[in-house]
C-alpha cells in the first residue's frame, strides 16, 4: 500500500522520489525536499488540531503571562505550583518587564494578561484587583529607625534614600505616598538600585534606608544586620491587578489565574476576595 501511494505521488508531481535497487531505496535531492516540506505541512496540520481543541477548552494550552519585576520573584515561586494544580494542561510562558513593555506587548498580543499595580489604564484593556500591598521601610539594624515602631513617610525626606531607577513603576509609588518626596527635587539626593534585591544589599552595607513593598520583605532571610519596620497608618501601599484584553476569547482562563493567585498570595498582601472588574477603555 505504501509503495503504490508513493509511485502515485511521483506520477502526480512527474519526480522521482526514490532511487530503487534490488537491494537499497535511497531518497533523491528532490525527494529529500518534498519529505522535509511534508513534515512541515503535517505539524501545521497537528497544530490546527491543537488550536481547535484549545478554542473548545479555555484551560488547555499556554497562558502567556507578563510580570513587573517588582512582583515576579514574589508570587511567581506561589503561583505557579498552584495553577498547575488547578489547571495542569495550562502552562505558563512567562515575561517579566517594565509595566509600560508589558502593557505595549499586551495590546500586540504577544501577551493574554499580564500583573502589574495601579495606576493602569490603556484602551480596550479590563482588569482586576487581586490584592493591596501595603509598603515598608527596610534599614540597617544600627540605623535610629530601627528602633521606631512604625515610621511616619514624612521621615523618609532626611534619610539617605535608596529607590529603584527612573522607568520603574514602584519607585514612582514610593514617590507618591512620600509627599516630601513628590515635591520638586525631592528625590535628587536618592541613591538607585537596579533591583529589589540589590537595593537590600546596600542597606545592609549600611549606604542608607529604603521602600520595599511587604511581600519581598517577608520573602527575604532573616539577616541581623537588616530591619523592616512598618509605616504609620493609612500604610503606603500599591493595589495589584490582573489586566487583559477585553476581547481575549479565553476569560476561563483568567478567572482560573486569578483564583491561582488567590489561594496562594505573596507573603504579607491583603487578598481582594470579591473581583472588581472595571473596564478601562474600548
Amino acid at each position: 500500500t505504501l509503495s503504490v501511494a508513493v509511485q502515485k505521488v511521483e506520477e502526480r508531481y512527474r519526480l522521482i522520489l526514490f532511487e530503487r535497487s534490488a537491494t537499497e531505496v535511497r531518497l533523491t535531492a528532490i525527494g529529500e525536499q518534498i519529505v522535509r516540506q511534508a513534515e512541515r505541512v503535517l505539524e501545521e496540520a497537528h497544530r490546527l488540531r491543537e488550536i481547535a481543541e484549545q478554542g473548545q477548552d479555555p484551560l488547555l494550552g499556554p497562558l502567556r503571562l507578563g510580570v513587573i519585576y517588582t512582583i515576579a520573584p514574589y508570587l511567581l515561586p506561589r503561583l505557579i505550583p498552584a495553577l498547575n494544580s488547578r489547571a495542569p494542561k495550562m502552562p505558563l510562558y512567562l515575561q517579566e518587564n517594565f509595566t509600560v513593555n508589558l502593557a505595549a506587548q499586551l495590546r500586540r498580543g504577544d501577551l493574554d494578561a499580564i500583573i502589574v499595580a495601579l495606576p493602569f489604564a490603556e484602551p480596550g484593556i479590563v482588569w482586576q484587583v487581586v490584592y493591596d500591598e501595603p509598603f515598608c521601610v527596610v534599614a540597617p539594624t544600627a540605623h535610629p529607625l530601627s528602633n521606631r515602631t512604625l515610621v511616619d513617610p514624612d521621615e523618609l525626606a532626611s534619610e539617605n534614600l535608596l529607590l529603584l531607577g527612573s522607568g520603574n513603576c514602584f519607585r514612582d509609588q514610593v514617590v507618591q505616598a512620600c509627599p516630601q518626596l513628590a515635591a520638586p527635587g525631592g528625590t535628587d539626593g536618592a541613591l538607585e538600585g537596579s533591583s529589589l534585591e540589590t537595593v537590600r544589599y546596600m542597606v545592609v552595607g549600611g549606604v542608607g534606608v529604603s521602600v520595599v513593598p511587604a511581600s519581598a520583605a517577608a520573602s527575604w532571610p532573616e539577616d541581623p544586620a537588616l530591619q523592616v519596620r512598618p509605616f504609620r497608618q493609612p500604610s503606603p501601599m500599591r493595589e495589584v491587578i490582573i489586566a487583559w484584553r477585553a476581547t481575549f476569547p479565553r476569560p476561563q482562563a483568567i478567572d482560573v489565574l486569578r483564583a491561582a493567585i488567590l489561594a496562594a498570595p505573596p507573603p504579607g498582601v491583603r487578598s481582594r476576595v470579591l473581583p472588581t472588574n472595571r473596564p478601562t477603555g474600548g
